[in-house]
């Protein structure tokens, strides 16, 4: 488990990089494909999300399409007066090409924390691409009256290393 620096701070489930054979056996699920969207609430001042780490790993056993799995480490700090129940996450993935890939869903790593004023939740996941890509996003929620809020996910590259041969 990734553990939380921050005193009070909430533990997110992580995966193992190393067990390449789990990371190549998922399939990425279907992107809805969309122009702008956005965020549905209102962007709570103090709920903040910072990328602590990138790693790239690679494996013969990855698909040919997707030979790159892009591990990141998250933490998400409830910096505000309000305290915060994290609901969901939106995802955008975008190619040197232009491509744009949108994923949505519900929870984060599985679970929604709930963060008092003070607390953080940190993670990480992971993104299997076929090449470079940028990724950023947002984490939806509700205060604990009800009122819906977001925060954003920074914009973070996911390079692959130079090829070595």
């Amino acid at each position: 488990h990734q553990r939380s620096s921050a005193p009070r701070g909430k533990t997110g489930r992580s995966i193992d990089p190393t067990i390449t054979p789990f990371m190549a056996s998922v399939r990425r699920p279907s992107p809805l494909v969309l122009g702008h969207v956005q965020p549905t609430g209102k962007e709570l001042p103090g709920l903040r999300v910072t990328v602590d780490k990138v790693s790239h790993h690679r494996d013969a056993n990855f698909p040919p399409e997707t030979p790159h799995a892009f591990v990141y480490f998250l933490t998400i700090s409830n910096l505000s007066q309000e305290t915060v129940k994290l609901l969901g996450r939106k995802w955008i993935i975008r190619s040197p090409d232009g491509e744009i890939e949108i994923f949505e869903g519900d929870g984060i790593v599985g679970e929604t924390p709930t963060l008092p004023p003070g607390e953080q939740f940190s993670y990480n996941s992971y993104h299997l691409a076929g090449g470079p890509r940028t990724a950023e996003g947002s984490f939806h929620g509700t205060t604990s009256t009800g009122e819906r809020i977001f925060t954003r996910i920074p914009v973070f590259a996911m390079t692959p290393p130079p090829d070595p041969s």
